[in-house]
């Protein structure tokens, strides 16, 4: 039975009009959370707030401490994550070949990054906090979040190291270059753009997750910043937390949305960090 054009057409046009609605309600929702965000957080977002420790007063509350906590986290999350999933999809993709064991490891790794985030904060209390005799430092809750993303680094490493052409490969074998040679010189360079994109994505989750965090008993508040890799800290999702359950309404209001405002400038920027880097490595 044959279909008939104008059957498909509308088919698609219903389709793309289903898409066009959908993005239209997610963006809409976006919008209208962000608005409400920006209107609580005037009269409390300014350069005092930024550079400013925690309060018991409303008025004088800031979000420097747990500011420089996040970006501490970041940084180290980033060195741990980096080479460490790099590594792993280059190997799968380039070195392990085709076998049941590889076929095992990569279902595995793609469960895991479906796992909910509490269950990392458990697993990095009971090895980092606990095994390992961290405490509850900074470099346990870089770890645990290490932990989360580390999956969703690898797969999106191995998208991207599997987008390269098998030709290049070849070529570069052609002129006799080693296996390692071509995948320095000329599969990592042009799979760069997307790792580092799904990497830098990887971070925004984690800069906004807060119950791993809870799980490794890291402060809620602090009024300095940590000093070292085994220091306390904190980190702007737990403060905002914290500032949430106070009972006065100008914290559950107004300073908490202050804190996400700056949150999400955080988010904002370096999802633009992603998209300028893949840019600039693509050309």
């Amino acid at each position: 039975m044959k279909i008939r054009s104008g059957d498909r057409d509308f088919k698609e046009s219903s389709f793309l009009f289903l898409l066009v609605i959908a993005t239209c309600i997610a963006v809409a929702s976006l919008v209208v959370l962000i608005y409400s965000v920006v209107v609580d957080a005037i009269g409390w977002f300014d350069l005092d707030f930024i550079t400013g420790n925690p309060s018991r007063l409303p008025e004088e509350a800031g979000l420097y401490p747990a500011l420089v906590g996040s970006i501490y986290l970041m940084l180290l999350v980033a060195l741990f994550s980096f080479p460490l999933g790099v590594g792993t999809a280059i190997y799968l993709e380039e070195y392990a070949g085709k076998s049941r064991i590889k076929n095992i490891i990569e279902i595995n790794i793609s469960n895991l990054a479906a796992v909910p985030s509490i269950v990392y904060g458990l697993l990095g209390l009971a090895l980092f906090v606990r095994a390992l005799n961290m405490g509850r430092s900074l470099l346990a809750g870089a770890l645990t979040l290490t932990l989360l993303i580390l999956p969703i680094v690898i797969v999106s490493s191995q998208e991207s190291i599997k987008a390269v052409p098998d030709s290049v490969r070849d070529a570069s074998y052609s002129i006799g270059a080693t296996k390692w040679q071509t995948i320095k010189n000329i599969v990592f360079p042009e799979a760069l753009p997307g790792i580092m994109t799904g990497t830098i994505l990887s971070l925004s989750r984690a800069i906004g997750e807060t119950a791993p965090l809870i799980m490794i008993g890291a402060a809620t508040s602090m009024y300095k910043t940590p000093d070292g890799l085994f220091s306390l800290f904190t980190a702007m999702p737990l403060q905002i937390y914290a500032w949430v359950g106070q009972p006065q309404p100008e914290f559950q209001e107004g300073v908490a949305a202050a804190g996400i405002l700056l949150l999400l400038i955080v988010l904002l920027a370096m999802n633009s960090v992603a998209i300028l880097i893949r840019n600039k490595f693509q050309r």
